[in-house]
């Protein structure tokens, strides 16, 4: 092993998580879950101890470990920039989820194995670590692969459930489909070289790589890469295997995991092959627009609060994705200051996303840790009983709706003013490609605000509406304290948002192609666009709206007297739960306007009292989406498989006649084939 592989930061980083998979060994199930908490909080302080480094201009991370694997070339790991930030970003969430988890997987003692949930959570915080770490096909695919097998077990931690299953099913196909497309792609891009499959080699083979090739390994890297991002239509496995999952692994998976695959496709499409014709561009920003479109379209419907979580999931990889796309158009037309505003636009997003959404799935484990339930409609009225989790989940709420002053809005509003510049492009096609971008986005914008208002509205306030959340009760203090930790960062995010883009556009830069965007270090204060074409201060916006919450707490303390009443029913005199908006209903209005996109089923059902047909004694309404991309894509394909294997089964008769036959059969095809050659 290369002396300079000893890396302080990075050992402590592996020791720590290898310390959280040792609760394995735990004499105890408190112990197992202790070990896990503590050996993740040391490992991601050092993953961001490592992270920190490189991004402030220090040494950066270069392992070789030639003698692991040396058939295979061996282990690598480099980490640069770009890198650095996704290792930011899984070490800042780990953090919070592992306090967190530390109390909310207690309540699996005596069900499940604390000890294999420790060994499974330590693999996948290593493998998430050492997937933006890898600088070999080889090392690459091995945490990739550790990554997709160690949250597969998690997901099914509940493995007596039905949907646990499904959902773990789903989530193993899909992952291993990628990699099958992930490894076709790096296949290709080796076939430039001369037999090396490091990082370096590949991108030194790109540019000798024919048009056809390049455009294939292009198409592969989006289908890969994708698949684990969620973009559509391969985020099938995420609306089913992020609620099945344990929350505080959901928080994980939501916050960090899917960003690998952006990762992924910047590694491969970005730094290997240097970006390419204006077509790759337009396909990544059509991508990102359908998955945002259709993610909060599901997400709005939805009445399970983690599905509409793992939904809403879909929708902001989609924004990260329209700024991805968008930065790659402008690479194609050599506009590389247009180019690397959208990416650091769509990193910051990525950032953004990851403290918000780990903050909600946290937040929605409390509801049901609390409650036993996650359906909307049996919700209601916990703002009463779990005054701190609602307030977490309120700021999440307010973040990911895109609203000052937190840090949803700072990353939006940055996402629209990086499309601005393809507007008035000269270039017809690509005016109207970014133009619908942006349209996109405001749609996308207004209807993730409904969302967030269903979800914070139908689950905390008005009256419980059901027995389960009449008896809800506050989470204990390490998820509060994991739920915290998130909640404050949002607005610090929002207030140190310009020195962040500064290190993010530093991150992009550093690929060598592309220059940081003029006004990402201009001032703390200010942030302006190229050209002068917007600008904005999340410091002065948060300050304001601090001013304004300050000033209304002092006059509403004020006031020396307060009387305490029951909420005015439009005359009414007794208050049920009845009368309340469920979720269901909440979302009716617009799932009538976008009815020939959901295509939902409906049944109305009347009874009538036995003596007399006129007079009605009870109406039940229900109504179901099913997504169309499972009705006419999976659908059939499933139903297809199920027709060839049913064939293959028949094959499989038992007879030693039958299998001679087969046998003879094909050294018949070969020999032909052979002569034939």
């Amino acid at each position: 092993m290369n002396i300079a592989a000893l890396d302080a930061p990075f050992w402590l980083m592996c020791a720590g998580y290898a310390l959280a998979a040792a609760g394995v060994l735990g004499p105890s199930p408190k112990a197992a879950r202790a070990m896990s908490a503590a050996g993740t909080v040391a490992g991601a302080l050092a993953g961001l101890w490592l992270a920190g480094r490189v991004l402030g201009g220090g040494p950066m991370l270069a392992i070789d470990a030639p003698a692991i694997l040396a058939a295979a070339g061996g282990l690598s790991f480099r980490l640069d920039p770009l890198g650095a930030v996704f290792l930011a970003i899984t070490s800042a969430v780990a953090v919070p989820v592992a306090i967190y988890g530390y109390e909310y997987s207690a309540a699996f003692d005596g069900r499940y194995s604390a000890r294999w949930s420790a060994l499974q959570s330590g693999a996948f915080l290593l493998a998430l670590s050492l997937v933006v770490c890898a600088s070999s096909v080889l090392t690459f695919v091995l945490a990739w692969e550790l990554m997709a097998v160690a949250s597969g077990f998690l997901v099914i931690t509940e493995h007596e459930r039905p949907d646990s299953i499904n959902g773990g099913l789903w989530y193993i196909v899909m992952a291993h489909l990628g990699l099958a497309a992930l490894l076709a792609a790096f296949f290709l891009l080796g076939s430039g070289g001369a037999g090396a499959w490091s990082f370096e080699a590949l991108r030194a083979g790109a540019g000798s790589l024919a048009p056809a090739t390049r455009n294939a390994v292009f198409v592969l890297a989006l289908v890969g890469f994708g698949s684990k991002a969620g973009l559509v239509p391969l985020h099938v496995w995420l609306p089913r295997a992020h609620p099945a999952a344990p929350s505080h692994v959901s928080a994980l998976m939501s916050g960090v995991m899917v960003k690998l695959g952006i990762y992924g496709l910047l590694r491969v499409v970005l730094d290997i092959l240097g970006g390419g014709p204006t077509w790759w561009g337009a396909a990544i920003v059509a991508a990102g627009a359908a998955t945002a479109l259709a993610g909060v379209l599901y997400a709005l419907v939805e009445d399970d609060l983690k599905r509409l979580l793992a939904y809403s999931t879909v929708e902001n990889v989609g924004l990260i994705t329209l700024g991805i796309g968008a930065g790659f158009v402008f690479l194609s037309l050599g506009q590389p200051e247009a180019a690397a505003l959208a990416f650091t636009a769509g990193l910051l997003h990525a950032v953004n996303h990851a403290a918000f959404k780990s903050l909600l799935f946290l937040g929605a484990g409390a509801v049901l840790h609390a409650t036993g339930e996650r359906d909307l409609n049996r919700l209601g009225g916990l703002i009463k009983r779990m005054p701190w989790t609602a307030a977490a989940f309120l700021v999440g709420a307010l973040s990911i709706a895109a609203l000052p002053p937190f840090n949803g809005f700072v990353s939006e509003w940055l996402l629209f003013q990086s499309f601005l510049p393809g507007v008035a492009s000269p270039r017809a096609s690509v005016a109207i490609l970014l133009t619908l971008g942006v349209g996109a986005l405001a749609l996308t914008g207004g209807l993730a605000a409904a969302t967030s208002v269903k979800a914070f509205g139908t689950g905390f306030l008005a009256m419980p509406r059901s027995p389960e959340a009449g008896r809800a009760h506050e989470a204990g203090w390490p998820m509060r304290a994991g739920m915290g930790i998130l909640a404050v960062a949002c607005p610090v995010l929002a207030v140190l948002s310009i020195p962040l883009l500064a290190v993010i556009a530093g991150a992009v830069g550093s690929l060598g192609r592309l220059p940081a965007p003029s006004g990402a270090a201009s001032s703390w204060l200010v942030f302006e666009t190229p050209q002068a074409m917007a600008r904005m201060s999340p410091l002065a916006i948060v300050a304001v709206f601090a001013g304004v919450a300050v000033a209304a707490a002092l006059v509403t303390g004020l006031r020396p007297r307060r009387r305490i009443d029951d909420t005015w029913g439009c005359g009414r005199i007794v208050h049920t739960p009845r009368m309340e908006y469920t979720s269901t209903a909440f979302a009716e209005p617009l799932r009538r306007i976008f009815g020939e996109l959901y295509r939902p089923t409906e049944d109305l059902s009347v009874t009538v009292h036995a003596g007399s047909p006129y007079h009605i004694s009870g109406i039940t309404y229900r109504t179901a989406v099913h997504p169309w991309f499972e009705r006419g894509l999976y659908g059939p394909l499933l139903r297809g498989v199920a027709l060839a294997a049913g064939f293959v089964r028949r094959l499989q008769s038992g007879s030693i006649n039958a299998y001679l036959a087969y046998i003879v059969l094909v050294l018949v095809m070969l020999l032909g084939m052979v002569i034939g050659f």
